[in-house]
């Protein structure tokens, strides 16, 4: 088998589901199922005399469910990367979240089983990305992001009055380090649109509010914009940003997705060039792909202030790659200075 191959093993109770995953990861020519586990503790052994570059793991399994197994793919293969299938419940929601937190790289939906084509449809599309872009990852001599271009514009040109935020794979646990790390006094109203699915975004904004203290809910159209509030876009909604009687509110909408994302980020950083124009802060966190670019371009061109993640602190530099490639960043930076470096744009 050739080394450039990358091999799969399958972590989940139904045969079924097992079946209908294999025959989508099968369809890549560059990606093959190797092994399957009925649940946790088998995986373990499998483990032991094989080899994997990538695992998909079941959230709720008996035996060892999918958090006490990835405890021990931790411990025992620091560098593997794992993600987790997760059905579309607040249960598994909780749990996923969880598991992010304990380090697993990224999560996709379950399929469901009663229709067969669509469901591998839905897995190829969510799961094959995100696989090789993890081994990439693995494999990747990181870039000197000292080389991409960063705009001209050292800070911003007016004081900052709104943060819009975009993140996919990997960002709960990068916001998570940003948002803890903000000092208290920092009050900007902050506004994010996180790649996950509903309920999930739900679940999001209660951790963020657990860990930060501030006041975050999953976003309500017409809301008001209210300094020091987190505002999180929810799953399967574009959220953007309007003018009602001189005030700014929040709007949702179900208009078709951009990059293949509802929530987009496109939306929010183009609504947010729109209404505050320089006075924009907005922070690209990790993620696949390159939602937001475009959006990105709006708040350039009206002197707005964008930071992008580096690559080293990203677990796929996709998203944030594609602005700081674009010379569209006003820094490039580690995911540990970015809170210090925005309260120091805000004077704090």
């Amino acid at each position: 088998m050739s080394h450039s191959i990358i091999k799969v093993l399958l972590v989940d109770d139904s045969a079924v589901i097992r079946g209908l995953m294999t025959q989508a990861i099968n369809l890549d020519a560059e990606v093959k199922v190797v092994g399957s586990a009925m649940h946790g503790q088998t995986a373990l052994t499998w483990l032991e005399k094989n080899q994997a570059d990538v695992v998909v793991l079941d959230v709720e399994m008996p035996v060892m469910d999918g958090i006490a197994c990835l405890k021990q793919l931790k411990q025992n293969y620091p560098e593997l990367p794992v993600i987790m299938a997760s059905s579309l419940t607040r249960a598994g929601a909780e749990i996923t979240l969880q598991a992010l937190e304990l380090g697993a790289a990224g999560c996709i939906p379950k399929p469901v089983a009663s229709n067969a084509s669509a469901a591998i449809e839905q897995v190829a599309r969510d799961l094959l990305p995100l696989i090789k872009a993890l081994v990439k990852k693995q494999n990747s001599n990181q870039s000197d992001c000292s080389r991409f271009q960063t705009s001209v514009i050292q800070r911003p040109a007016k004081t900052p009055m709104v943060m819009v935020v975009g993140s996919s794979t990997g960002g709960p646990n990068a916001l998570r380090t940003m948002l803890t790390a903000l000092p208290e006094k920092f009050s900007l109203p902050i506004l994010i649109a996180q790649h996950m699915p509903p309920l999930f975004t739900r679940t999001l904004a209660e951790h963020i509010e657990r860990d930060t203290k501030r006041p975050t809910s999953e976003a309500r159209d017409g809301a008001l914009i209210e300094r020091g509030h987190i505002y999180i876009a929810p799953g399967d909604f574009h959220m953007v940003i309007d003018k009602q009687d001189d005030r700014m509110i929040i709007r949702l909408n179900q208009d078709a997705p951009e990059h293949f994302c509802r929530p987009s980020v496109n939306p929010l950083y183009a609504s947010a060039a729109k209404w505050y124009g320089s006075s924009v802060l907005a922070v690209m966190l990790t993620g696949m792909g390159d939602d937001g670019i475009e959006g990105a371009e709006s708040i350039s061109e009206r002197k707005g202030y964008i930071i992008a993640q580096d690559e080293q602190s990203s677990v796929v530099w996709g998203m944030p790659g594609a602005i700081a490639k674009a010379g569209l960043a006003s820094q490039v930076l580690p995911l540990r200075n970015i809170a210090p470096e925005l309260a120091r744009l805000c004077s704090l």
